[in-house]
């Protein structure tokens, strides 16, 4: 892998990580997972850009205006309730699809730094996001 893929600054931050996600998921703007709604109006972004800074929501909240209900990017997938930071996340999927031969879930967690007991099932991973991970411009 070129030295120069890692340079990528979503591969270091977890806010521009997410935003990574939220452009390569949601390219026309947000989409509920839990009814689908989607358009401008229809989702509030909580946190960040559009929304007030110094709320009580985390980076990345959004509240779909049809159902109340409030998500993230990695709702619906397999960072749902991931403990691992989404820069590793971002950084693993690119090691998967960069590999020829493909990686071993073993040497993801070697060199993810992941502790030895983080579940990383580098098979389902790659099946449920390797369309995402083509694009890092």
């Amino acid at each position: 892998m070129p030295s120069g893929d890692l340079d990528n600054s979503a591969f270091q931050d977890d806010d521009l990580a997410r935003e990574w996600f939220e452009a390569r998921l949601w390219p026309n703007g947000a989409v509920c997972p839990h009814c689908g709604v989607t358009g401008e109006g229809a989702v509030t972004r909580m946190y960040g850009t559009g929304g007030a800074k110094g709320t009580k929501h985390r980076p990345g909240c959004f509240q779909c205006n049809a159902c109340r209900s409030q998500f993230t990017v990695t709702v619906g997938t397999v960072m749902e309730r991931s403990h691992i930071p989404l820069a590793k996340w971002v950084l693993g999927f690119h090691k998967m699809a960069a590999s020829k031969k493909g990686i071993s879930a073993k040497q993801l967690q070697r060199e993810l730094g992941l502790h030895v007991t983080t579940p990383v099932d580098a098979n389902e991973v790659g099946h449920v996001h390797f369309e995402v991970v083509w694009d890092f411009d």
